[in-house]
């Protein structure tokens, strides 16, 4: 299965990487609590962490996703991008799973365990050639 669609990986690097930047990226990036509260997290009291936590993660989202397009726009750097993002994908899968077990998140992010492990098999599925 690994690269079986590999002549796909730089549209899949592409459009991955535009579709999680609008997505992910730009509203955790700018405003996490609306994000967050947009995926029926409650919003804790005092929000500074929330905030900060939630930057960060939108800043790594940024960096990826500008990473992702420019491999599918050119084709440079376009294995270890994938590289990176099957293991991104695999620690989300795990990340997701274990809060849907101590029951620590609210469905939307239970729902999207599908999501990455569907990202994790496309990644994996679409391996560009070394």
């Amino acid at each position: 299965m690994i690269g079986i669609w590999s002549g796909s990986a730089q549209a899949v690097a592409l459009w991955f990487g535009i579709a999680t930047l609008v997505i992910f990226a730009i509203p955790l990036f700018f405003t996490p609590l609306l994000w967050a509260r947009m995926l029926l997290w409650r919003r804790p009291e005092d929000t500074d962490l929330a905030v900060y936590f939630g930057r960060c993660l939108g800043a790594f989202a940024l960096a990826m996703d500008f990473m992702l397009i420019r491999a599918g726009l050119s084709g440079v750097a376009l294995q270890p991008v994938f590289e990176i993002m099957i293991g991104f994908s695999a620690l989300m899968v795990a990340v997701h799973v274990y809060g849907a077990i101590a029951k620590i998140q609210p469905l939307t992010e239970t729902l999207e365990i599908v999501f990455w492990a569907a990202a994790l098999a496309l990644f994996i599925a679409c391996f560009p050639p070394g």
